[in-house]
């Protein structure tokens, strides 16, 4: 299926009614986030109104970007020199294994909520047809850096495994423990893509390899790292424990907009 528009969803006149009452005051927030929710607005992590900046963040985000606007690309003479690495590779055996063997044994698994549940390897991926941009990293630690990723958009994978009516976020497990989740509107997005190389190279194991989520409109602990497998699902209230992504139990919010 294609990406349906979120504007559908929306009625203007309600809307914009609930961005002014939300302007009077604590009783006007109640009556956005009420809104908010009855729109499907509400991020996964928000805990009502004592997380109200949340929810509005999050709402007004998907408010203003109804149509997929497209983040900021730059030319390649502005790719930056330096493309700072953060974290550690996975210390698993299976990771090790795969690494060794310059990962011709992975696959990316993409179950759920699709009508063709599938396993990708590394060379079907490259097969598919290249997405290529050059947009900013922003970290949420103040550093940042412009890079070429080139990659498999991922709205062409989805299509590729017929994403059901009900799936509502895409899931992604890490071989370094990490999981963590998008909605539909960014998973369709154009620019959003499974990343296999940066600025011309295949992806070091710093970097992500073999593949690392690529998510444009969102800060950089979004993209996240060496995936593993991907799910379509309806609720995240069973991923991770309850916690829609690993980084909400380190105190970061769930979506990260730029």
């Amino acid at each position: 299926m294609s990406a349906p528009l979120a504007s559908s969803k929306l009625d203007r006149r309600k809307l914009i009614l609930a961005g002014a009452t939300a302007l009077t005051g604590a009783a006007g927030i109640g009556v956005a986030a009420t809104l908010a929710k009855r729109y499907g607005l509400t991020p996964p992590d928000h805990q009502g109104i004592y997380n109200i900046g949340e929810t509005l963040t999050y709402a007004s985000q998907r408010i203003l970007m109804a149509r997929h606007p497209l983040a900021r690309e730059f030319s390649a003479r502005e790719i930056s020199r330096v493309s700072p690495v953060k974290g550690k590779p996975p210390e698993t055996e299976t990771y090790h294994r795969l690494a060794d063997a310059s990962f011709k044994g992975w696959t990316l698994g993409i179950s759920g909520l699709v009508a063709r549940p599938a396993a990708f390897s590394l060379d079907d991926l490259k097969r598919f047809p290249v997405s290529s941009q050059i947009t900013l990293h922003a970290c949420e630690e103040g550093w940042s850096y412009i890079a070429q990723w080139q990659g498999v958009s991922l709205p062409y994978l989805l299509n590729r495994v017929g994403v059901t009516n009900k799936a509502r976020y895409v899931v992604f497990y890490c071989y370094d423990g990490w999981w963590g989740s998008i909605d539909m509107d960014d998973a369709w997005h154009p620019q959003t893509m499974m990343a296999l190389a940066m600025n011309g190279q295949d992806l070091s194991i710093g970097h992500g390899a073999p593949v690392r989520l690529r998510v444009a409109r969102q800060m950089g602990y979004k993209s996240y790292k060496y995936i593993a497998r991907m799910e379509l699902v309806d609720d995240l209230k069973k991923i991770g424990g309850g916690l829609p992504d690993f980084s909400v139990g380190r105190k970061y919010a769930w979506y990260a907009g730029i």
